[in-house]
């Protein structure tokens, strides 16, 4: 292919003017041609027949009416796009690569065959457990990657105070600040998630928002409730991901914030697009500061639902396509004030080009102008960037340290008690509180059956305190068996639930093993397993192999009867959204932020 196929591979434009210029000119040939195309213009939002477009040292000379490089008798490689629509690459402008499971040099090959040739990601995941140095681990394999990957620097980490839960990183302003200086790619301070601190005016919060905003970046958010979403966007706030339906999306864009749409699997908590699109195509708000974006994805589900499905989801929900693709493309660009090199099929801009069908699906892919997907399918010179990966030092498969010996299980009640139990209920963002009441009973297993309880404990992994939490689960379905996780959000420490302390065990041990991972028991037998040995997050895989393990582990949990997918449950120690989480800490109540036993006495006793 002659050149790495990476971000920095293509030159920038001020380095190339004279050249463009004459190339557009048709005084220098350009490098390849794509003709026969109607033209997708994210920037009038109209379809253009006939049209070809001219590539010169990995960006856009020139587009034309077709055959015109034919006819200027300019000898330039050409593609016939018989009839297909040419668009630009998507852009999506809220990412946490982490939740693939995968690195980022192997999130592009999925990113890629969706028609995504940007991502802005937030590696918080990573950051959590190894402070500065995992960012800067992701960073250095982010410029590896087939893909331009920009960051939006985390900004909270840890996501609440020591006393509610042991991360294993700390990002202080100060190192927030020396990412900025450091590295360009740094575009934005990633989504602040202590909304309820920053509503509050908590000193710490806002020291890391005046780094952002001294230095001119823009500021990402996580906000839940309409009741924060002032104070939020008065402390410079500009945009978020987290509406759930036309009304808090409503009061987002009216506070002068950004308004990201995030399409999921309809079956998981990501999927909130088709109630908070409806301030658009109900509500009559204009689209001009709305995007589309993914946020999570696992392997399997991001060669599934990848952003082009989500503008699709966008088109069934009432959409015109065009407006629909520029949502997901200049509109995000725009965002991040990159829609002079992004976005669009203008002339200078980056080679990154999506051939669609009528319906919207992707089938052709240029990234800097290399054909990396071609009819659906990795081209060789795709494949061949996709093997020259990044190497993640040592320390980074070393993150997974359990104490030597724990208990999984609480002590059964021998009086009656009330339990302060966590309800799941789908889609799995927000959790319950719920007080049950326990009378004694003769074991744990009459209580799980008359209440639909099951066990779950949180274990602190970052070789700290040691700490074990344990708590009860409702309405998980579980009824046999063991699940655990080395992802549980945003401490990334160990989530295990059950009904039996043995197979709770095995899976704890078996995560141990894996040095990270998410696994699935039953009756003392691994049924599925995910290896995730660097940081206890990501696999060292290619995409197609991490997507056929997910795809097995999401299997034998459906067969455990879990009613929440198991990137819901990874949330359950996520203590900043409402209404009881349980982190290694133990149950704490959000918005609140107040610990709470497992077990108090029961009334009038």
């Amino acid at each position: 292919m002659g050149r790495a196929l990476n971000r920095l591979s293509v030159p920038p434009l001020a380095d190339l003017t004279r050249e463009l210029a004459a190339v557009a000119s048709g005084r220098v040939a350009p490098e390849r041609v794509i003709t026969g195309a109607r033209l997708l213009s994210s920037y009038t939002e109209r379809l253009l027949e006939d049209r070809e477009v001219w590539f010169y040292r990995g960006r856009i000379a020139a587009v034309k009416p077709a055959g015109s490089a034919r006819a200027a008798l300019l000898d330039a490689p050409t593609y016939d796009a018989q009839g297909g629509i040419l668009a630009p690459g998507l852009v999506d402008p809220h990412v946490h690569i982490e939740s693939s499971m995968m690195t980022a040099c192997a999130y592009a090959e999925a990113a890629l065959l969706s028609g995504t040739t940007t991502v802005f990601c937030d590696s918080h995941e990573i950051a959590n457990v190894c402070d500065l140095s995992g960012v800067e681990w992701m960073l250095g394999d982010a410029r590896r990657a087939a893909l331009n990957v920009f960051l939006t620097v985390p900004s909270t980490v840890p996501a609440t105070s020591p006393a509610f839960e042991t991360a294993g990183g700390d990002l202080t302003p100060e190192k927030i600040a020396r990412v900025f200086d450091t590295w360009p790619e740094a575009a934005a301070l990633g989504e602040k998630m202590d909304f309820v601190q920053v509503a509050q005016g908590d000193s710490r919060s806002h020291a890391i928002l005046r780094e952002a905003l001294r230095r001119g970046k823009p500021v990402s958010g996580h906000v839940y409730g309409r009741e924060f979403v002032a104070a939020y966007a008065a402390s410079g706030i500009t945009d978020t991901h987290e509406a759930i339906d036309g009304s808090i999306a409503d009061d987002l864009l009216e506070a002068g914030m950004w308004l990201f749409l995030r399409g999921g699997p309809p079956t998981t908590p990501w999927h909130s697009l088709p109630e908070a699109i409806k301030t658009v195509t109900e509500r009559g708000a204009c689209a001009k500061r709305v995007c589309l974006c993914t946020d999570d994805r696992d392997a399997d589900d991001l060669f599934l639902f990848g952003l082009d499905w989500v503008v699709r989801e966008a088109v069934r929900a009432g959409l015109e396509p065009a407006l629909a693709w520029s949502m997901g493309s200049l509109h995000a660009a725009t965002r991040y004030a990159l829609d002079s090199e992004l976005g669009g099929l203008g002339h200078g801009r980056r080679a990154d080009v999506v051939l669609l069908n009528d319906a919207l699906e992707p089938q052709n892919t240029w990234y800097g102008g290399e054909l990396v997907v071609e009819a659906g399918r990795v081209t060789p010179a795709l494949d061949a960037a996709l093997s020259a990966r990044y190497t993640y030092p040592k320390a980074a498969f070393e993150t997974v340290r359990l104490p030597a010996a724990y208990t999984l299980t609480p002590e059964l009640p021998r009086v009656p008690c009330t339990a302060n139990v966590i309800r799941t209920a789908l889609p799995g963002i927000t959790l319950f509180h719920e007080r049950v009441e326990l009378p004694v009973r003769a074991s744990w297993a009459a209580h799980f059956d008359a209440e639909d309880l099951c066990f779950v404990s949180v274990l602190e992994r970052h070789g700290r305190s040691g700490a074990v939490a344990h708590g009860l689960l409702k309405d998980f379905g579980l009824t046999s068996g063991a699940v655990a996780s080395s992802v549980g959000h945003d401490a990334h420490n160990l989530i295990v639930a059950g009904r039996e302390e043995s197979d709770m065990r095995l899976a704890v041990e078996t995560v141990r093993a894996l040095r990270g991972g998410v696994v699935v028991v039953r009756d003392g037998q691994v049924l599925a397993q995910v290896a995730l040995p660097i940081a206890g997050l990501l696999s060292e895989g290619r995409a197609p192999e991490v997507a056929a393990a997910t795809a097995e582990l999401k299997r034998a949990w459906r067969e455990l009867g879990c009613t929440l997918p198991y990137m819901g449950f990874n949330l359950i120690p996520l203590s900043v959204i409402p209404e009881l989480r349980i982190t290694d800490q133990g149950l704490v109540t959000v918005p609140g932020m107040a610990r709470l036993p497992l077990f108090e006495a029961a009334p009038g006793a």
